[in-house]
């Protein structure tokens, strides 16, 4: 006889990879993403600086806004506005169009007043430079 057991924590996941697949959220705390979440970016770092790569294919740089606040927090938004068409039928529309905000919590502060932007087929780098208290300092031990 075969016996079923509620499994409460598959029937969750099942729901939040459905609402993540609607609403193209991103997953939360790991910096891991879901289908979905726009623009995708890598966030990496050396000893001075943190970069950040969004891909925004499609996209004017007049038609994005960056902010950096409180330090320790990138917010990039902009709108992708659909093509006109002045005759036809869609058959497949897979991009999407419209109003996007992403934002990031950065590992360490930065200095905002030395974030630079480059745009480039469609990739967004930002150079962000750490905050003097961010940035790590090595000791001089002094033996006695």
């Amino acid at each position: 006889m075969l016996s079923s057991h509620w499994q409460p924590m598959a029937d969750v996941n099942r729901l939040r990879s459905e609402l993540d697949r609607l609403f193209g959220q991103v997953a939360g705390g790991n910096g891991t993403s879901r289908r979905g979440a726009f623009p995708l970016m890598n966030l990496w770092e050396d000893d001075s600086r943190l970069y950040v790569e969004a891909e925004l294919p499609g996209f004017e740089m007049e038609d994005l806004e960056i902010y950096v606040t409180g330090g320790n927090q990138l917010s990039i938004s902009g709108e992708r506005k659909q093509p006109e068409r002045e005759a036809g039928a869609w058959h497949r529309q897979e991009r999407a169009f419209g109003k996007f905000r992403r934002t990031l919590d950065l590992p360490g502060d930065v200095d905002s007043d030395k974030v630079t932007a480059n745009f480039s087929n469609g990739v967004l780098t930002l150079t962000m430079p750490k905050s003097e208290a961010a940035k790590p300092r090595r000791i001089q031990v002094n033996a006695s």
